[in-house]
């Protein structure tokens, strides 16, 4: 992130200069007047040039956007990144040909990209948090229902059989999905084990 000091006549002045000299637009920064200066007597004697400290905003979208780019470049993979940005959250979708390689066994690699773009966008601990979303082909949502599917096809077996089953290992967001379809349900239970990357969900018939 750029952050200069600029002096001028008035603190108009002082803007204009910074943001000539960082290339960007007035909405692209934020300025802090340091010193709003002073005309002096008659103009001249003891006169005082207004000084500002101006900051580049962050730009999360373009960030985003350049990573996943280079990042797709060097995987030989041709996309089109679309970015939206909604409640603090980047909501990015990738659109292309072959987009299996991104999403990756069971989502590993969209995951793993996700987690990689959060990074970046947030690497700077000052600004505020953004939460960073990817998806492709609607992987997402599809793999959503699957889970619930998953999830109730698996209590009725621990019902049927009076038998706790454990689940594959599955990343935080997956285990969620679990725990939440099952939440309610009368006859079973589920907690998580095991370390990460291996912790899965167990679900547990209730006690009477």
């Amino acid at each position: 992130m750029k952050i200069i000091e600029m002096t001028g006549k008035t603190v108009e002045d002082a803007l204009k200069a910074a943001l000539s000299e960082l290339n960007v637009t007035e909405d692209r920064v934020e300025v802090e007047v340091l010193d709003e200066g002073s005309k002096g007597l008659f103009k001249l004697i003891g006169a005082k040039p207004a000084r500002i400290k101006v900051k580049v905003k962050k730009d999360y979208i373009y960030e985003a956007k350049t990573f996943l780019r280079d990042v797709l470049n060097s995987m030989g993979v041709k996309a089109e990144i679309r970015i939206k940005e909604e409640d603090d959250v980047l909501k990015i979708n990738l659109v292309g040909p072959d987009m299996g390689i991104i999403i990756g066994y069971r989502g590993e690699t969209l995951d793993s990209l996700q987690y990689l773009v959060s990074l970046v966008v947030n690497k700077d601990q000052d600004d505020e948090y953004k939460r960073v979303l990817l998806d492709t082909e609607n992987y997402r949502a599809k793999r959503e229902e699957t889970l619930k599917r998953l999830a109730n096809k698996t209590a009725y077996k621990v019902r049927k059989t009076g038998r706790s089953f454990k689940l594959e290992p599955m990343n935080p967001y997956e285990r969620r999905i679990i725990h939440s379809a099952l939440q309610n349900d009368q006859y079973v239970e589920t907690f998580s084990e095991g370390e990460e990357p291996y912790r899965r969900v167990v679900i547990n018939l209730k006690k009477a």
